[in-house]
């Protein structure tokens, strides 16, 4: 959201708040931010002036990625070198601890990409290289290669992956990580601010610049039913809906840190409440079975 919904000032509210409230991870990207003349790249220029505004560096883990850019698309070694370097200097760091390849190319060697994400950690400019959207079949063939001498092995997958969507990671791109051992970090972890609860079922006009996509993929029978039991398990423990969206995902086997989007304070303090919230065997099987594909 830095940089594209909400300001500097507002972004640098919620990463203020974030961290105060124990949180240390920041996931951005080179295409995020889109707002004013400075366009795409503006969130890791915020969290960058933010970074340096606070001196806080050192107790960060920072995540970005590249291979989406129209300027430097797909994943050649000298896409990546000129991705890193441009990172590097929008966030005013001089390394990076996750660097993600953003969408996977085709059109490119693995052994290519795999090669230039080894360089860079010999060269200490990323700590990790990690992958996204990637399908099951491609990262088992690239945590193959990524084996070999030279090369980098992906530690981390980002997925599309949430209550009311399923379908892509689990079964094989869940296993290809449980048996590779990757943490998985899904992406629209609130399905796009669906199962924070603010979309209902009157169709009440919602402030997003994502609520047109919202209402196309989520305004059906089954989700609604999903965002009832959400609402009851919410109640039961005194607790936002959102937070208990991010529990789910938070029970699930290979899942490490979903990550969310916040544009305030208010609603970051809803989503850090999941870092503690343990739902029942019961509840988690009830929103597993709710949300099951028919």
């Amino acid at each position: 959201m830095f940089g594209w919904s909400i300001d500097e000032e507002r972004s640098f509210a919620v990463l203020d708040a974030y961290v105060e409230g124990g949180g240390n991870f920041i996931d951005t990207a080179d295409v995020y931010g889109r707002r004013g003349s400075n366009g795409m790249g503006e969130s890791e220029r915020i969290i960058g002036r933010w970074i340096a505004s606070r001196g806080n560096r050192e107790e960060l883990v920072i995540a970005t990625k590249v291979g989406l850019s129209p300027d430097l698309h797909g994943l050649s070694r000298e896409t990546i070198r000129r991705g890193i370097d441009g990172s590097l200097g929008r966030l005013g760091v001089e390394r990076v601890d996750l660097y993600y390849a953003h969408r996977d190319d085709p059109d490119t060697p693995l052994q290519e990409t795999l090669g230039a994400f080894g360089e860079l950690i010999d060269e200490g400019k990323i700590a990790h290289a990690a992958a996204s959207n990637y399908s099951a079949a491609r990262l088992r063939e690239a945590l193959r290669i990524g084996a070999g001498a030279g090369m980098a092995s992906y530690v981390a997958l980002q997925p599309h992956y949430n209550l009311v969507e399923r379908d892509e990671y689990e079964g094989e791109l869940e296993e290809a990580c449980e048996r590779g051992g990757l943490a998985c970090m899904p992406y629209f972890g609130l399905a796009r601010g669906f199962l924070t609860g603010k979309y209902r079922r009157d169709g009440a006009e919602v402030d997003s610049p994502r609520a047109g996509g919202v209402r196309e993929s989520y305004f059906n029978e089954r989700d609604f039913a999903v965002l009832d039991a959400l609402d009851e398990i919410a109640a039961a423990h005194d607790a936002p809906i959102a937070a208990v969206s991010l529990a789910w995902l938070l029970a699930q086997p290979t899942v490490l840190a979903p990550i969310a989007s916040a544009t305030s304070s208010e609603q970051l303090a809803e989503l850090l409440v999941s870092a503690e919230l343990e739902l029942s065997s019961a509840e988690l099987e009830r929103l597993s079975l709710l949300s099951a594909q028919p």
